[in-house]
C-alpha cells in the first residue's frame, strides 16, 4: 500500500498522540496520526479519570490553547469534584471521574473532525532515515508513509513486559503486543535509555459488590469543568464508592509478598513514587492499618469497577483472596487481574526544549516515552511536540513555554534539565509561579500565545476574546473607583477608619468581599458574567501575594552559590518531605544550586533549607 507524504506523521492515538496531531493539524500542517486500530485512540489504559492536584492546571493549560484533552473529558465525565476546594485556587484541581467508552467515542469524533489530519491504521516497525534526519516511517505491511517530521508515542509499549505475579508476557497493555522492531531503531540512535514500571488494579463487577455497605461519594453539586468553551457536563453523573483495606487483607499481602512480581524480584524497572502499589503500601506504610480504596464506576453502561489504590502485581489467586476481605467485596468477581507493566523510556536529557531529540533531526518524543506518568502529563507533552513538529516541517519559529508563563513550561524544563529517576508525575509544589500559574487563569497565560502561533480555532478566538473586553473593562471601573473607609462603611464593608482611600480591586482583595458589594459604588459592575466576577476576585486576592513570591524567587536565584556544609542535617527540617530528605541525604549538595537540580526539588524546599542555613550562620556569628 502506497500512502500519501505528510508534513508530520504521529506514531501512536493514546492521549500523547492524539494531542499531538490535533495540535500540528490545527496549525496548518498535512498530519497523519497512525495506529493499529482506531479503537486505540482516546483509551483509558489506566484509571478512568482526568485531572486532580497540578494535572488538572494542565488540563487546563492544554485546553487554553485548544487542545482536545479538556472538552473531550467533559463530554465524558460522569462526577466532577474540585480537589482542595477549601484552600486556594493556585493549589485547587479539577478532576473528573470519566466514561472509557464515552471519552474514546469523542476523542475519535475530534481527531475524524480535524482538518488537514488523517488516520492511518498500521504498525509502525521503523523509522526511515536519511542520513541523521528522519524522513518517514515504515509499517509491518512493508509501505512506508513520508514525513518531514515524526512525533513518537510509544506509552508502555516499548519493550513492554507485563508481570502478574511470576507469569511474564510481553505486551503494551494487556491484550496488546509490544513494540520491539521500533525499540531497537532506539537503540541504533544511540538514545539513552532506561526501564520504568506502573502498574494497574484488579478490575471489578460492580454487581457484586455490596454497595449498601460502603460510604458514598458523589460529585460537586456545582461541577468545575476543564474546558473554557464548556458550560455543565454532558453525561448523566453517578456517585462512586469509598472502601478501605484492613488487617487481614494486609497479612495476606504480606504472606505473599515473595509471590509479588516486584518484591519477588522479577522487575528491575523504577515504579511512580506517588501512585504505589498495594503491595509497596503495605510495606512502607506498615504502621498503618488501612488504606482508602475508592471504588470508581468506568462507565455509564458498563458493570466494570475501577477500585483506584490497590495496584498490585500479585498473583491472581492472592489478588482474589486480599480483595474479597475487604468490606463490601467480600462476594466480588474479578473481571480483569491486576498487572504490572515494565517498559523503555528515553532520558529526557537527551531533548531539548522542543521536546525534540539531539541525534535525529525531525524527531520528536511525547508522554511516557520521555519517563512521565499520567493521561495529562502525556496530553501535555503530545501538544508541545506536534506544535513543534509541526513548525519544524514547515519552517516556522520553534514554540517553547518557560516555568514563568506555564506548568508546560515546568514539566518541560524539568524533564529536559533534571531527567527522571521514576515516573514524573505533575504536582503544583514543583512551580515556583504556581500563584500566578493558577487553572482559572490558563487562558489569559496561554490563549494569546496560542493564537499567535496558529493552533487556536475561531470559536475560542471569539470566546476569550469577548471575556477579556469584558474582564479588562470591569479591572478598568474597580481601579477607578476610590473609596474611604466611610464609603466602605456605607457599603457594610467594616475597614479602620484610618482615611486611607482604597481602589475597587484591593478592596475585592478582602477575604470577606465580593464583587456584588461594591455594585452600588459601580453600577458598570452589575451585569458581569459569574466567571468574570470569580476572576476578578482570584486576581485581588492574589495580586500581592504574587509580587511577594517573585521576590521569593529572586532570592532563591542570587543565594544559588551559598554553600551547603557537609555534615548539614536534612533530616532535622521540619516542612521537607521524607522522599526529600532522603534524596538529598544521598545527594550531599555543596551548595543551594546543586540541591534545586535533584529531581522533586521545590522552590518551597530550598527555601527551607535558606533558612536554615541563614539561622545556623547567625548562631555561629552570635
Amino acid at each position: 500500500m502506497k500512502h500519501q507524504g505528510y508534513d508530520v506523521v504521529v506514531i501512536g492515538g493514546g492521549h500523547a498522540g492524539a494531542d499531538a496531531a490535533h495540535a500540528a493539524a490545527r496549525t496548518g500542517a498535512k498530519t497523519a496520526l497512525v495506529t493499529m486500530r482506531e479503537s486505540d485512540i482516546g483509551v483509558m489504559s489506566c484509571n478512568p479519570a482526568i485531572g486532580g492536584l497540578g494535572k488538572g492546571h494542565l488540563v487546563r493549560e492544554i485546553d487554553a490553547l485548544d487542545g482536545v484533552m479538556g472538552r473531550v473529558a467533559d463530554r465524558a465525565g460522569i462526577q466532577f469534584r474540585l480537589l482542595n476546594r477549601r484552600k486556594g485556587p493556585a493549589v485547587q484541581g479539577p478532576r473528573a471521574q470519566a466514561d472509557r467508552a464515552l471519552y474514546r467515542t469523542h476523542m475519535l469524533a475530534e481527531i475524524k473532525s480535524q482538518p488537514n489530519l488523517d488516520i492511518v491504521l498500521g504498525e509502525v516497525v521503523d523509522l526511515e532515515m536519511q542520513s541523521a534526519r528522519v524522513t518517514g516511517v515504515s509499517l509491518a505491511d512493508g509501505s512506508v508513509v513520508a514525513a518531514k517530521a515524526v512525533v513518537l508515542t510509544t506509552g508502555t509499549f516499548l519493550r513492554g513486559v507485563i508481570h502478574i505475579g511470576d507469569e511474564r508476557r510481553s505486551g503494551g497493555r494487556m491484550g496488546d503486543r509490544a513494540s520491539e522492531r521500533l525499540a531497537s531503531r532506539i537503540d541504533d540512535l544511540g538514545l539513552p535509555l532506561g526501564r520504568l514500571k506502573t502498574g494497574t488494579p484488579p478490575r471489578l463487577d460492580g454487581r457484586t459488590i455490596d454497595w449498601t455497605r460502603l460510604e458514598s461519594q458523589p460529585g460537586d453539586d456545582d461541577p468545575v469543568l476543564f474546558s473554557f468553551l464548556s458550560d455543565s457536563p454532558r453525561a448523566r453523573q453517578v456517585a462512586c464508592g469509598i472502601t478501605h483495606t484492613n488487617a487481614r487483607t494486609h497479612e495476606i499481602i504480606t504472606e505473599n509478598l515473595h509471590r509479588s512480581a516486584m518484591y519477588g524480584g522479577h522487575i528491575n524497572g523504577v515504579g511512580p513514587r506517588y501512585c504505589p502499589s498495594i503491595e509497596d503500601k503495605v510495606v512502607r506504610f506498615a504502621e498503618k492499618e488501612s488504606h482508602q480504596i475508592f471504588l470508581e464506576p468506568e462507565g455509564l453502561d458498563t458493570h466494570i469497577i475501577y477500585p483506584n489504590g490497590i495496584s498490585t502485581s500479585l498473583p491472581v489467586d492472592v489478588q482474589a483472596e486480599y480483595v474479597r476481605t475487604i468490606v463490601g467485596l467480600e462476594a466480588v468477581e474479578i473481571e480483569q487481574p491486576g498487572y504490572a507493566i515494565e517498559y523503555d523510556y528515553v532520558d529526557p536529557r537527551a531533548l531539548d526544549l522542543r521536546l525534540a531529540v539531539g541525534a535525529c533531526d525531525g524527531l520528536f518524543l511525547a508522554g511516557q516515552i520521555n519517563g512521565t506518568t499520567g493521561y495529562e502529563e502525556a496530553a501535555a507533552q503530545g501538544l508541545v511536540a506536534g506544535l513543534n513538529a509541526a513548525a519544524s516541517a514547515m519552517g516556522r519559529d520553534p514554540v517553547t513555554f518557560s516555568r514563568a508563563d506555564s506548568y508546560i513550561g515546568v514539566m518541560v524544563d524539568d524533564l529536559t534539565t533534571r531527567g527522571v529517576s521514576e515516573p514524573y508525575r505533575m504536582f503544583t509544589s514543583r512551580a515556583e509561579f504556581r500563584l500566578s500559574l493558577r487553572a482559572d487563569n490558563a487562558d489569559q497565560r496561554l490563549t494569546p500565545k496560542g493564537i499567535e502561533v496558529g493552533c487556536v480555532g475561531a470559536e475560542r478566538r471569539e470566546t476569550f476574546g469577548r471575556k477579556m473586553e469584558s474582564l479588562n473593562a470591569a479591572r478598568d471601573v474597580l481601579e477607578a473607583l476610590s473609596l474611604t473607609p466611610k464609603d466602605l462603611k456605607a457599603l457594610g464593608i467594616e475597614v479602620n477608619a484610618d482615611g486611607t482611600r482604597r481602589t475597587g480591586s484591593q478592596v475585592l482583595a478582602f477575604a470577606d468581599v465580593d464583587v456584588a458589594q461594591l455594585e452600588p459604588a459601580a453600577p458598570a459592575l452589575q451585569n458581569l458574567a459569574p466567571r468574570i466576577r470569580q476572576q476578578l476576585k482570584y486576581d485581588a486576592i492574589y495580586a500581592n501575594y504574587i509580587e511577594r513570591q517573585r521576590e521569593d524567587v529572586a532570592v532563591l536565584r542570587r543565594e544559588e552559590a551559598t554553600a551547603i556544609p557537609t555534615g548539614f542535617d536534612f533530616s532535622a527540617l521540619d516542612g521537607l518531605s521524607n522522599e526529600l530528605k532522603t534524596k538529598l541525604d544521598a545527594a550531599r549538595p555543596n551548595n543551594l544550586a546543586q540541591a534545586g537540580r535533584i529531581d522533586g526539588m521545590t522552590p518551597a524546599a530550598l527555601t527551607l533549607i535558606l533558612s536554615r542555613l541563614r539561622h545556623d550562620a547567625r548562631k555561629r556569628s552570635a
